[in-house]
């Protein structure tokens, strides 16, 4: 046991440092729900843009609480390290998604495609299962935090399967002009990353489980 495991058993833990990451799970899934409106309400792609940005401009506001805290901080319930890589990643979730919708509503994607609706979907699972296994940290419940990162891999894998074939049919397709095969190259790119974020975000909690279960 290290000198900062003693620590941590003997001197009270800052517990508010699982708040600020359950706040930016539930952040992460709110801006993907706002750019659901895009895909499955109707809205315009401004009107998304704008909402998942105020998602966006929260996200950053409990980073930098984060990060003003760990600096005053001697005694955090996890490692530092871990509990600033973990906000960081949140942090970048919320950050492609704004980047996707703003690609859209900055190329003119006027209607979401069937493979663009699909990886919303994706974003939208994946972030509703992050902000379910976050709190989970806070109990110690790590066998339910493998599983989550289990699933988390499953829904990033299947999403990657309808990218590949979402731009291989792209290319594919004669009648596709050069502007609109960059236009949904560009977005779906931008989706898939959002996915990929979350894959990495469950590495991240199957390694904490690991290191303190």
């Amino acid at each position: 046991m290290g000198l900062q495991d003693v620590i941590r058993f003997i001197l009270p833990k800052e517990e508010h440092f699982y708040d600020f990451l359950e706040k930016q799970a539930k952040c992460a899934h709110e801006g993907a729900k706002a750019l659901a409106k895009f895909t499955d309400n109707g809205h315009t792609a401004d009107q998304a843009r704008a909402a998942v940005q105020e998602y966006e401009h929260e996200g950053d506001a409990i980073v930098h609480e984060m990060e003003e805290a760990l600096a005053r901080t001697f005694v955090t319930p996890i490692d530092r390290e871990d509990l600033q890589r973990l906000s960081s990643e949140l942090d970048t979730v919320l950050d492609l998604t704004n980047g996707a919708i703003r690609a859209c509503a900055m190329l003119g994607v006027d209607e979401p495609t069937e493979p663009m609706r699909k990886l919303v979907r994706f974003i939208v699972q994946c972030t509703e299962r992050i902000e379910h296994t976050m709190p989970k940290l806070r109990k110690h419940e790590y066998t339910e935090i493998v599983a989550s990162a289990r699933e988390l891999r499953k829904l990033e894998k299947e999403a990657d399967q309808v990218y590949r074939d979402a731009i291989s049919n792209l290319f594919k397709n004669e009648d596709v002009d050069a502007k609109r095969l960059i236009r949904e190259k560009t977005v779906l790119e931008d989706l898939e990353n959002a996915v990929d974020q979350c894959d990495s975000i469950a590495d991240i909690l199957a390694n904490l489980a690991v290191k303190n279960g």
